[in-house]
């Protein structure tokens, strides 16, 4: 029996799972204020920071390394890599320190894991990280060669699933076309052709607006924000990526809250949420088309998926499209687990990260 802890460092909350197998023994999740995080002024004391929550949980959980197999971590903004599970060692750890792709609280769990593996004398290895490429060509055109469009995306649930779709539904992902939709606190639409995905919003900066982000913003307008002496470079990444979409709007990160004022009969905040489901729809009917109108199903997966509103008003959107699968919630605990048990059982080899 293969025992895998899981480390998982979200935007706001960090989680910690440990595996049997395939079986979730425990997780433990500790949310985390937006202004407490916000404040941490550099990569050293979001590390502090987040390794003490961390530990915090191992000894409550009186978890010392002793019996476990290996860890599994939550990808970071890592250069371009092909699908599968990767050994994290010392270029992965450096890559995710410099941040070059940017910051995000993703790439904390692979330095993390990688200290504590070393402690305990095993490995640490990351699953289908967000940085996970399979773009077509065209997929990369923007309207200018200095602005190409890359791949960043929630790819380790959206795979996840797909390949869970197939299975229950008797079909080869290897030769399936899909539209999987992930609603999180970013949101992922991507085009699924034979086992690669071929198209994709980066929810970093296009796509759809979400709990946080802007998604795509008028260009020239943004421009002339950019240029108009009130704002530093920092503050307009806060306005796309952390304090954009609903957060603006509403004033509000959790999505839980604002549906809550839907149901109450806000019609502000209904049309805020109505609005990014549009935007949900219209970028769905797009991978449509990449697909050229072949589509073995429309899959919807992310938090938001619990709520019946959301479900109800994309299926009515897209369900012209191709039969539409929920799998709410995100699977990426039970992801990084399997994934990790592909390699202790050698049913596949680690890829080496350089």
């Amino acid at each position: 029996m293969a025992r895998v802890l899981i480390v998982n460092t979200g935007s706001s909350s960090t989680k910690v799972a440990l595996y049997e197998n395939d079986k979730e023994v425990w997780k433990e999740t500790v949310r985390h204020d937006y202004e407490t995080i916000k404040n941490l002024p550099d990569i050293k004391e979001h590390l502090r920071f987040r390794e003490r929550v961390i530990r915090e949980i191992l000894k409550k959980r009186n978890v010392t390394g002793e019996g476990i197999d290996a860890i599994a971590v939550i990808g970071g903004l890592l250069k371009p890599l092909r699908s599968g599970t990767y050994e994290v060692n010392e270029k992965m750890v450096f890559d995710l320190y410099e941040s070059k792709r940017g910051f995000h609280a993703s790439n904390l769990s692979g330095i993390i894991g990688y200290n504590l593996a070393k402690e305990w004398g095993i490995k640490a290895y990351t699953v289908d990280p967000v940085s996970v490429d399979e773009m077509d060509d065209l997929a990369r055109y923007s309207g200018h060669p200095d602005l190409p469009r890359y791949s960043l995306s929630h790819a380790l649930n959206t795979k996840a699933v797909a390949k869970r779709w197939a299975k229950e539904n008797g079909k080869d992902y290897g030769k399936s076309n899909l539209i999987v939709i992930h609603l999180g606190s970013g949101i992922t639409v991507s085009a699924h052709r034979d086992g690669r995905m071929v198209d994709l919003t980066n929810s970093m900066e296009e796509g759809p607006f979400s709990v946080e982000r802007t998604g795509t913003l008028p260009v020239m307008s943004l421009a002339r924000l950019c240029f108009s002496g009130k704002y530093t470079f920092d503050q307009v990444k806060r306005m796309i990526f952390g304090e954009g979409g609903m957060y603006a709007y509403l004033g509000e990160k959790d999505f839980r809250k604002v549906m809550e004022r839907v149901k109450a009969g806000d019609p502000g905040a209904k049309e805020v949420v109505d609005a990014m489901l549009y935007q949900v729809g219209k970028e769905a009917g797009g991978m449509a088309a990449v697909l050229e109108g072949k589509v073995d199903a429309v899959i919807i997966t992310g938090g938001m998926a619990h709520e019946d509103y959301v479900v109800d008003n994309l299926k009515r959107r897209l369900s012209f499209i191709a039969p539409v699968y929920v799998y709410p919630g995100e699977d990426e605990m039970k992801a990084l687990a399997e994934g990790v048990l592909r390699v202790l059982n050698g049913e596949e080899e680690a890829l080496t990260y350089d």
